[in-house]
C-alpha cells in the first residue's frame, strides 16, 4: 500500500498583514521615574524614544485576535481558510494551554494551532514553516502571529532591559501565490550562548499571575551586539543568496527592531545601498520581540517608505540564540 503524497509544489506569499499596537504610549521620562537613568542616555544606549504597554484588560491573545483579524481583511481570507495557526511568543503567561488555540477559536477556527518559542526570531521561524506548509500542499492558508507582552516580565530597574523592551501584535496570511513571495529561509543556533538572553526561573503555578509570579527578563547587552551585526550580516547574504537576490535588487530591509545601533551597524556590515529603505521602528516601538518584525513591516508600509509588492529582506535573531533570514514581497496592509 502507498501511502499517498501531493507531489506539486506551489508558491506562496504573504497576502495580508495586521498589527496591534497598544494605546498606552510610554516615553523615556515615564522609564527613568523608575529607572536611575536618562532620556538622553536611553536614546544614545538604543535609540528608543517611546514604545507601548498593553493596559489593563489588554491580554496577549487579545492583541493577537485584533492583529489577525486585521490581517485576514487585508488578505480578503476567511478565517474558514485558514488550515493552521501558528502563534511565535515568549511571553504567554502559561505552558499549557497554548495561546494559539484559544486565538484561533476566538476567530472561528478549529484548524490545527500551537505556538513556538524561538525569542525574537520567533516570527521569521513561524514564517517559514508556515511557506512550507502551503508549497507541499499541507495547507492552503496559514495564520502566523508574533506577539509579546514584555513589560509582564521586566524588571523596571533593570538597567540592562527596562528601557528596551515592549508590548506590541503582528499577523500575516500566508497562501498561494502565482509568484514565490516568500524566499528559502537561512537559519540557525547557537546554544553556546543561551546565557546571553534569559528569564530567570520563577514559580508560575497560578492562572492569576503578579509581577513575582513571571520571570524577568534578562539579557547581557554588550555579548548581543557584539555578535548579532556580524553574524547577521553572513545570514543575510545567505538569505539573499538562496532567494537569488542581490543587495541592490532591495526595496527595503527589515530586521528585528533590537536596537538602532544595532540595525544601522547589521545594514552598514551587510552593504545595503542607499536605495535600500531601512526599518526604525525601535525608535518609536521599542524592542518587541517576536513581534517586531511584522510590526516594523507595518510601520514602513503606513509610513510610505516601503510598499506592497516591495522586496525587502527580514532579518530576526534573539535568545536561544536563534536567528533566521528570507527575502520576501510586502504584504497588503489591512
Amino acid at each position: 500500500m502507498t501511502i499517498q503524497q501531493n507531489a506539486e509544489l506551489t508558491h506562496a506569499a504573504m497576502l495580508g498583514l495586521g498589527v496591534h499596537r497598544p494605546e498606552r504610549v510610554v516615553t523615556n521620562d515615564e522609564i527613568c521615574e523608575v529607572l536611575d537613568s536618562s532620556d538622553e542616555w536611553i536614546q544614545t544606549r538604543s535609540g528608543i524614544r517611546t514604545r507601548r504597554f498593553a493596559g489593563e484588560g489588554e491580554t496577549l491573545i487579545g492583541m493577537s485576535i485584533s492583529a489577525a483579524e486585521r490581517a485576514l481583511a487585508a488578505a480578503g481570507v476567511d478565517a474558514n481558510q485558514i488550515g493552521c495557526v501558528i502563534v511565535a511568543t515568549s511571553t504567554h503567561p502559561e505552558h499549557t494551554p497554548a495561546s494559539a488555540p484559544q486565538v484561533a477559536t476566538a476567530l472561528g477556527i478549529t484548524a490545527a494551532a500551537f505556538d513556538i518559542s524561538a525569542g525574537c526570531a520567533g516570527f521569521c521561524h513561524a514564517l517559514n514553516l508556515a511557506a512550507s506548509m502551503v508549497r507541499s500542499g499541507a495547507e492552503s492558508h496559514v495564520l502566523v502571529v508574533g506577539v509579546e507582552q514584555l513589560s509582564r516580565f521586566m524588571d523596571p530597574t533593570d538597567r540592562g532591559t527596562a528601557f528596551i523592551f515592549a508590548d506590541g501584535a503582528g499577523a500575516v496570511v500566508v497562501g498561494p501565490s502565482d509568484a514565490a513571495g516568500i524566499g528559502p529561509t537561512a537559519w540557525g543556533s547557537d546554544g553556546s550562548q543561551a546565557h546571553v538572553i534569559t528569564q530567570t526561573p520563577s514559580c508560575m503555578g497560578a492562572r492569576d499571575h503578579t509581577a513575582a509570579d513571571h520571570p524577568v527578563v534578562q539579557m547581557e547587552g554588550t555579548a548581543v551586539f557584539r555578535w548579532a551585526p556580524f553574524a547577521m550580516a553572513k545570514v543575510a547574504h545567505e538569505a539573499l543568496g538562496l532567494a537569488g537576490i542581490g543587495v541592490d535588487d532591495l526595496d527595503a530591509f527589515i530586521p528585528h527592531q533590537a536596537n538602532l545601533r544595532i540595525t544601522q551597524t547589521l545594514a552598514k556590515n551587510i552593504g545595503l545601498p542607499d536605495s535600500v529603505a531601512v526599518a526604525t521602528d525601535v525608535i518609536d516601538s521599542g524592542n518587541t520581540s517576536a513581534a517586531s518584525v511584522p510590526l516594523a513591516m507595518e510601520a514602513m508600509i503606513r509610513q510610505d517608505e516601503a510598499a506592497p509588492g516591495d522586496t525587502a529582506l527580514l532579518i530576526a535573531f534573539g535568545a536561544g540564540l536563534s536567528y533566521a533570514g528570507q527575502v520576501v514581497t510586502l504584504p497588503p496592509l489591512g
